[in-house]
């Protein structure tokens, strides 16, 4: 097993420098960087000096992923002095060519050091590391919500398959995949946080200002209290898919003769459900559970962390996205696929405990 986690530890460094240089080299075709939003904003009147200046690309590192393009084919170029452009250009490492900046890129990379926002006055990995915590809980929470309910509710639903409780179950979970976890927020909102209806929960962030002043016991009080109604909103679109996925592999172990033949021993259903089907009926489950983390973590919680006011990744990436502030854009793209890279590879051990007989180091 060790020589097998090496190997699948050491095919992650080709596999984040392929996801990194494909992201990369796309980016050099989209339009509008961010010369365009600085040069826009100067041009407009909303800025008294270039964004980043303090801060954009201060330790003369090229950003990475930002496209060259000649003076001329800025949109924003139209009636600024061409020294101007060349300083905001050579400010956000424009003036560098793109191989010198993609092994920079690289090469910073591989020390985990992202550079600095170009326009948010602070470094990747600062911003990073402050997002990271939020996305963490609502990930954490929700997949271990979703766990606890949706496989003891998926291996009563095969036990009990085709009767009134599996029909009304199965219609619950379905109308719940159906609503969509922004809508349940909007309603979660107007119920309890204060607005038509009930004052029981606060509407943004996952602490009190008092937060730092509350002993231990109130410190727990008030983060479960502000994480119940982001949690709920992650957590409703997610439990069909586990609670079928459990379901559907239990009926199927049930019905294979090393069940058939636990029954002519004289085992009682019990024990052939927990000693022998369990095990192998979770084979499946536990496949699912970095799929159900990271959408949880990362796509699932992006409307969510907006809505309540919650400075997660999600966030944190769609804000860089719409900015153009490409360091974070792939800073944070770059977190996102250690995490699940790490992911596949948990799940694989959480394989071999589940069930010893799988050998992956054996395998051809």
């Amino acid at each position: 097993m060790a020589a097998y986690l090496l190997r699948r530890l050491l095919l992650v460094i080709p596999t984040l420098w392929a996801i990194i240089t494909i992201n990369f080299f796309i980016v050099q075709i989209a339009p509008g960087g961010p010369v365009d939003q600085a040069i826009a904003a100067i041009e407009m009147g909303q800025s008294s000096g270039l964004p980043g200046a303090s801060s954009g690309s201060g330790n003369g590192k090229a950003s990475p992923g930002l496209a060259q393009f000649g003076e001329g084919q800025y949109r924003g170029a139209r009636g600024l002095d061409p020294e101007v452009i060349a300083e905001i250009t050579h400010r956000f490492g424009f003036d560098k060519p793109l191989h010198v900046r993609y092994f920079e890129m690289l090469s910073d990379y591989v020390r985990f050091d992202f550079g600095d926002s170009l326009f948010r006055g602070s470094s990747v990995m600062g911003l990073v590391k402050n997002a990271l915590p939020v996305s963490v809980t609502i990930g954490l929470w929700s997949t271990l919500i979703i766990y606890l309910v949706s496989i003891p509710l998926g291996i009563r639903k095969a036990v009990r398959n085709g009767s009134r409780f599996d029909t009304w179950s199965s219609s619950v979970i379905i109308v719940g995949y159906a609503v969509p976890s922004f809508l349940f927020a909007i309603l979660l909102i107007v119920l309890f946080t204060g607005g038509s209806y009930l004052d029981w929960f606060p509407l943004r962030g996952l602490t009190s200002p008092n937060f730092d002043t509350l002993p231990w016991y109130g410190k727990v009080t008030d983060y479960l209290w502000h994480i119940t109604l982001p949690v709920l909103a992650t957590v409703i679109g997610g439990f069909a898919t586990l609670t079928m996925l459990t379901k559907n592999s239990f009926m199927d172990e049930v019905g294979k003769q090393y069940v058939v033949t636990a029954r002519a021993k004289g085992l009682n259903e019990k024990q052939i459900l927990y000693r022998h089907v369990f095990r192998n009926a979770m084979l499946l489950v536990i496949a699912g559970f970095p799929a159900t983390f990271i959408s949880m973590f990362f796509t699932g919680s992006l409307l969510i962390e907006v809505m309540f006011s919650l400075q997660g990744l999600g966030l944190l990436g769609y804000d860089a996205i719409v900015q153009r502030d490409f360091p974070v854009i792939f800073g944070t793209l770059y977190v996102f696929t250690l995490i699940g890279l790490l992911l596949n590879i948990v799940s694989d051990i959480t394989y071999t405990l589940v069930d010893p007989r799988i050998d992956f180091e054996g395998r051809q």
